[in-house]
């Protein structure tokens, strides 16, 4: 992986799902919390990504954008990866 895409991954990890959080320390989290403030940060970006996707169900077929819309969007149903592979033509 080129080391921006590492950077922006692992950055994205942090602040979105909170990966790797207790390896920054309370000093580091509050300097970049200073400058960049998370008001409503969860339920925000939760609602950035059901607008983005509420209009386009069918691309959120095997990946985590289904379970944004299983919480936000009444009566979406969404597809099963593992029953469309096993469903597959291919022989066993």
């Amino acid at each position: 992986m080129a080391p921006e895409v590492a950077l922006v991954t692992r950055g994205v990890e942090l602040d979105v799902l909170g990966i790797g959080y207790d390896a920054v320390t309370d000093e580091q989290r509050a300097a970049v919390v200073a400058a960049h403030p998370r008001p409503d940060f969860k339920n925000g970006i939760l609602a950035a990504f059901t607008e983005g996707i509420r209009d386009r169900p069918e691309t959120t077929f095997g990946n985590v954008k289904a379970d944004v819309l299983a919480h936000y969007v009444p009566g979406f149903e969404r597809g099963d990866f593992v029953e469309v592979i096993k469903g597959s033509s291919w022989p066993e």
